[in-house]
């Protein structure tokens, strides 16, 4: 055990050995001062110097409250990620975007069947996941806040109802190329999750009017919509969203080719960021208002 005494400089002159790292209170000073400092990707490094500081390693993972494994580094391997998290029931965050090339329900389900706490969860891109992943999550997360699905062709109708029905704390959700969903489960989500703060369905033809105007009805906190590439969203739910969301902050709208400035005015009159130019009259005269003259330009072709 002498030797796995890890940092300490040797015995004295005495025969008793010097005092070294691990003979610190590992509950009261190591793991709250010390390695709760250190990046996850030295902590997998520290782990290698010893069985010691591996135990000590491994009581710190079992009480991470946010694994990014972005920062274990450029390619976690499945197995690894298994060992790592096998213990936590404390995780409060999980991004697991860089895990999108191997991780299935069978990595993913014991983490999110333990941990009974988390609030961010982001899996953009995870394609080899299933729906139930997103039951899992709904049972199992009650508390949660944020979650990112872009590009999770696999959430489908059941699974998002399975989400609004159970996840009511819900305040931002990435369903960004979600194909699968049509207005029927929007619609759904917006009248069971009313604290919704963010919103994404962009890239999905599927998303129409009857969706949006549920989202404006049901949501009244909404300040971030982005529904670009939504095709079949039209005027009418932009009118619809600027009645009933005083708090919209920002509205993403390109390549949506019937959404015009006709209802774009009113959002833009209110101060809210939109991703699409104005006409260039319009911009004439914002740019009038600013400067406090109308410059001169050229529209001769």
């Amino acid at each position: 055990m002498e030797e796995e005494a890890g940092l300490a400089a040797g015995p004295l002159r005495t025969g008793r050995r010097r005092p070294g790292l691990l003979d610190l209170p590992w509950e009261d000073v190591l793991l709250p001062h010390v390695l709760s400092r250190l990046p996850l990707r030295q902590l997998l490094r520290l782990q290698r110097v010893s069985r010691a500081f591996r135990a000590l390693v491994q009581l710190r993972l079992a009480n991470l409250r946010a694994f990014d494994a972005a920062q274990a580094g450029p390619h976690i391997p499945k197995a690894a990620f298994c060992v790592l998290l096998k213990d936590n029931m404390a995780l409060h965050q999980l991004a697991l975007q860089d895990c999108s090339a191997w991780l299935s329900d069978t990595e993913l389900l014991p983490v999110i069947g333990q941990n009974h706490h988390l609030q961010h969860i982001a899996l953009n891109g995870c394609a080899q996941l299933s729906r139930q992943t997103l039951v899992a999550i709904s049972l199992s997360c009650p508390h949660l806040r944020q979650l990112s699905l872009a590009h999770c062709e696999w959430v489908d109708s059941l699974s998002l109802r399975s989400l609004a029905d159970h996840c009511k704390e819900l305040e931002s959700l990435d369903l960004t190329a979600c194909r699968q969903l049509k207005d029927d489960a929007i619609c759904y989500l917006a009248q069971r999750c009313a604290r919704l703060k963010s919103l994404s369905l962009a890239v999905n033809a599927n998303v129409g009017d009857a969706a949006v105007e549920e989202i404006a009805k049901g949501c009244p906190e909404l300040e971030h919509l982005d529904l670009t590439g939504c095709l079949r969203v039209k005027n009418d739910a932009i009118r619809t969203l600027a009645e009933y969301c005083p708090k919209l902050r920002a509205l993403k709208v390109k390549h949506c080719h019937d959404v015009v400035e006709s209802s774009l005015s009113i959002l833009r009159g209110r101060g809210v960021e939109l991703d699409v130019e104005p006409p260039m009259q319009l911009a004439v005269v914002l740019l009038q208002g600013v400067v406090g003259y109308a410059p001169f330009i050229n529209l001769q072709i």
